[in-house]
Formats: C-alpha cells, sequence, structure tokens
C-alpha cells in the first residue's frame, strides 16, 4: 500500500517590496547627489590589493609592469648619464669649445659660487613671478570659461576672437604690455598670463561642453538649475581636463616670464639668461638653462602631486 505525504506544501515567504512614497519619487539620485559618484576611481588611484587576494596570473602582470617600469626609469637616468659624460669628455678633449658650449664641471662650479651671483635670488624671483602668473592665469580662466559656458551667445560671440588670440605671437606685445603696466615685475606676470590664459580658456570651454549630455539631462529631468548642474556632473566631469590643463599651462606660464624677464627684468633667470650672453659668460647662461630645466620639471611634479591628492580625495 502506497502512503502519502499529507503535510501541505508552504511556499517560501516572499519579500514585498516597500512601495514608494511620495518624497522618495522626486529624490534626486545618489549620481546627482555626490559630485565624484558618477565616475569609477581611476586605476592608478586605487589601492592594489597584496598578492594573496590576487590570481597568480594577476600578480606575476604587475610584476612584470613594475620591472618594466624599473627599467625605463634606468634607461632615462642612464641616458642622462651618459650626456653628461659625453659633454664633459669631449669639452676636455678639445672636441668642443668649453668656452661657447661650456662643460659640467664648469657648471657646477658656477652653482657653487652661488653666492657671488645671486643665484638663489634670480631662482626666487623666476619661481615666484610663475606661481603669481599661473595662479592668476588658472582662475581667471576658469571663471571666463565658466562664463561662456553658462551663455551659450557668449561662446558664439567671443569663438572667433579666442581662436585668434590663441594664434597670435604674444611676445609681440611684449612693447605693448610694457607701456600699459611699466617695466618691472607686473610686466612679467602680464606677459605669462597673456600666453596662458586663452589657452586655459579654450581647454576648459571645450571640456565643459563636451560633458556627457545624457547626465546633464538627467540632472534638468532631475529638477536641477544650471548652477547645480555645474556642480554636481560637469565640472566633477571635468576634474581630469582641468588637470591637463594645469599641467599645460605650468610650462607655458614658466615660458612667459622668462619672456618678460628677456624685455623688462633686472632680475631672474631670464635676466641671467641675457646678462651672461651680453658678456659671454656661457657658464652663466648654460647654468640658468639647467635649473630653469630642474624648476620645470619640479613644478610640474607638482601639478602631478596635487592632483593625486585632489584624486584620492574625490573618490575615497
Amino acid at each position: 500500500m502506497l502512503n502519502f505525504d499529507t503535510t501541505p506544501i508552504i511556499p517560501p515567504p516572499r519579500h514585498e517590496v516597500p512601495a514608494k512614497t511620495s518624497a522618495d519619487s522626486h529624490e534626486m539620485p545618489a549620481m546627482l547627489k555626490t559630485s565624484t559618484n558618477s565616475h569609477e576611481m581611476p586605476e592608478t588611484l586605487k589601492v592594489p590589493p597584496s598578492c594573496n587576494e590576487m590570481s597568480a596570473g594577476r600578480c606575476e602582470y604587475l610584476a612584470k609592469k613594475r620591472r618594466r617600469q624599473i627599467l625605463i626609469r634606468i634607461c632615462q637616468f642612464s641616458v642622462l648619464f651618459l650626456t653628461v659624460f659625453l659633454w664633459e669628455a669631449l669639452a676636455r678633449i678639445g672636441v668642443i669649445d668649453s668656452f661657447i658650449m661650456s662643460q659640467p664641471t664648469r657648471i657646477l662650479r658656477t652653482i657653487g659660487n652661488f653666492r657671488s651671483n645671486n643665484l638663489l635670488l634670480h631662482i626666487g624671483i623666476t619661481t615666484l613671478e610663475t606661481i603669481i602668473g599661473f595662479s592668476l592665469g588658472v582662475m581667471i580662466g576658469l571663471a571666463v570659461a565658466l562664463t561662456l559656458w553658462w551663455s551659450k551667445f557668449l561662446a558664439k560671440v567671443f569663438d572667433p576672437y579666442l581662436v585668434v588670440l590663441n594664434a597670435l605671437p604674444k611676445i609681440a606685445l611684449g612693447p605693448v604690455i610694457i607701456i600699459w603696466v611699466g617695466a618691472g615685475m607686473q610686466a612679467v606676470i602680464v606677459m605669462a598670463l597673456a600666453i596662458s590664459l586663452v589657452v586655459t580658456i579654450m581647454e576648459m570651454l571645450n571640456g565643459f561642453t563636451n560633458t556627457n549630455p545624457d547626465l546633464v539631462k538627467m540632472a534638468k529631468t532631475f529638477g536641477a538649475n544650471r548652477l547645480q548642474t555645474f556642480i554636481k556632473i560637469v565640472f566633477p566631469s571635468n576634474l581630469h581636463t582641468l588637470f591637463n590643463c594645469l599641467k599645460i599651462n605650468i610650462g607655458l606660464t614658466l615660458v612667459g616670464v622668462i619672456a618678460g624677464e628677456f624685455l623688462v627684468s633686472r632680475s631672474g633667470l631670464g635676466y641671467l639668461i641675457v646678462y651672461g650672453g651680453q658678456v659671454f659668460q656661457m657658464d652663466l647662461v648654460m647654468t640658468s638653462v639647467i635649473i630653469l630645466a630642474v624648476l620645470a620639471a619640479l613644478l610640474y611634479r607638482l601639478v602631478v602631486l596635487v592632483e593625486w591628492v585632489v584624486m584620492r580625495l574625490c573618490y575615497k
């Protein structure tokens, strides 16, 4: 005789989804609440997990990538060392004229005599002028780019003028700038602004106008005004554009500062280059050029460091 189980089959409990209230239906999405949540954290900013948490293939890939980076660094320093070595050797055996081309040991001797030629003073003045011009260029450029993004009418009106100003050789404005603001540090800063400002405006305006239109449209759908759209969507989406622009501008600002010092300054590395060329002190000229290269590299690395800190804070 067959026995049938008469125990009733009870279905599993169903998880009811709570109904949305009227307040929830109009709540702004998390994407709009936090400006940086709409983008994933860049790979360069993520903290790599330990090898115990990764597969063997992943660990091998990271180790290979690390070895490649070390090899690149070794090659970079090797190229620098070989260049300096050949320069010194060729100058000592007379292949190149050390009076015209100088040589590394003479450059080091000039740097060692920094007190007699006030080298630190000139470096400090050039650095100060660069930082002031760079800061003003970034602030004014961002303000103008925001204004042109806010008003499409003004953007279309000033577009041809921005193109012409960007193509204009700014050094041609040197005499005009000297007459307008006078000879001195102010003329150097204005020259630096003239070279870097237009680039900042055009780069940031291009980034603002090319922000993901779907995100902008979604913000408008949820009732965000123009200012909220800029703060929550447009500006966070262009942080990388901003820092790329800063990396370019720090070099352009330094070029503008040196060009201004060529024209009007009585101090700074640009003045030392002009003075050294006039009195045929090529050691001073080459020393100033080397210091300018190191200064440009340090300022660029400073911008990269600020970018790293800001991105870590934003994507934390």
